[in-house]
Formats: C-alpha cells, sequence, structure tokens
C-alpha cells in the first residue's frame, strides 16, 4: 500500500496534467516503443520548436487525468508504452510532426494511438487527416487570398474605365485643340 505522501503526489501528478489537457487545443497519444535515443532527441527537439509539450506518463494516471478532463473515451488506447503530445495554440502541428515521424520511422513499431481537438476524443485515421490540414497560417492566407481576389478584380475594372475615360478625355481635347 502507497504511503499517504506518495498518494499525495500522485494526486498533484493527475490534477495538473488534467489541467494541461484541459488547456491545451490538440494532443495526440502515441505508442513510443522502438525509437531510439538519438532519433527521440531529435523528434522532442522539432516539437519543441513549435511549442508542443510531448510526455512520457504512466497510463494509471493519464487514465485518470483523461477521465478528470472530459475525454474518458481516450481511455481505450493506454495500453503498453504512451507519451502523449500536447499543443496549446497549434492545432495540427503534433498531428503533423508525429505522423511524419510514424511514417518515416523504418522499424515501424512508433505508431499513432489516437488523439483530441478542442476537448473532443478522435481517432488514429482522424490524427492523421488532422496532420494532412496546412497550417493555420496557410489557411489564413488562402482565405484572406480568397476575400481580396474579388476587390482587386473590381479595382481593376475601375481602373479600366478610368483609362478608358481618360483617353476618350483626351482624344477629345487633341481634337478640339487642332
Amino acid at each position: 500500500m502507497p504511503s499517504e505522501k506518495i498518494m499525495e503526489q500522485k494526486k498533484a501528478q493527475v490534477a495538473e496534467l488534467s489541467e494541461q489537457i484541459k488547456n491545451s487545443v490538440a494532443g495526440v497519444l502515441v505508442s513510443y516503443k522502438g525509437i531510439n535515443v538519438a532519433n527521440d532527441t531529435k523528434l522532442r527537439k522539432e516539437l519543441r520548436e513549435k511549442e508542443v509539450k510531448y510526455s512520457v506518463v504512466k497510463n494509471s494516471l493519464l487514465r485518470l487525468a483523461f477521465e478528470n478532463a472530459g475525454l474518458g473515451d481516450l481511455i481505450t488506447n493506454l495500453e503498453g508504452p504512451t507519451a502523449l503530445a500536447l499543443s496549446k495554440n497549434d492545432l495540427v502541428a503534433a498531428a503533423k510532426i508525429l505522423c511524419d515521424y510514424a511514417a518515416n520511422d523504418k522499424s515501424k513499431t512508433f505508431e499513432i494511438k489516437a488523439g483530441f481537438v478542442e476537448g473532443r476524443a478522435i481517432s488514429k485515421v482522424e490524427v492523421d487527416n488532422l496532420a494532412k490540414l496546412p497550417s493555420k497560417e496557410v489557411l489564413v492566407a488562402q482565405v484572406l487570398g480568397g476575400l481580396n481576389a474579388p476587390i482587386t478584380g473590381f479595382v481593376g475594372v475601375l481602373n479600366a474605365n478610368l483609362r478608358g475615360l481618360v483617353v476618350a478625355l483626351n482624344a477629345i481635347a487633341e481634337k478640339k485643340s487642332a
């Protein structure tokens, strides 16, 4: 039977993990077995650069944290070695990096288990689909480009009409002066 002090530490860990999950817009669960130290270090660096928190968590603590965070659907994925990647800002960063690594893993032992987006559990297939989406910046640029296109066309039409009017007035002025 664990001591009272250890139980309090574990409760604190679960509470902290629950808060991190609740404050994240997206997360991905992976089975990390088979990854060597060099690749793990490279993967962690890439995740840090995108502000994704990646950590190995005991399944028992993660199970309690998911229940507290309202993501009980993910509990069925908690078997074997499990790592959790959490992103507070970017919906696709963790999925992109981890799916890319899993696809290029020669040993095929590193695999995506499941994930969540804005408080809703998603399957492995949905995580793969999420990874294929362009980043938020690209999507915003595409929307703004789509909104800007009609305005640019309208300005072009107005300029052409004004240019035509100026040419006509110039021709009339030259004819009258001659």
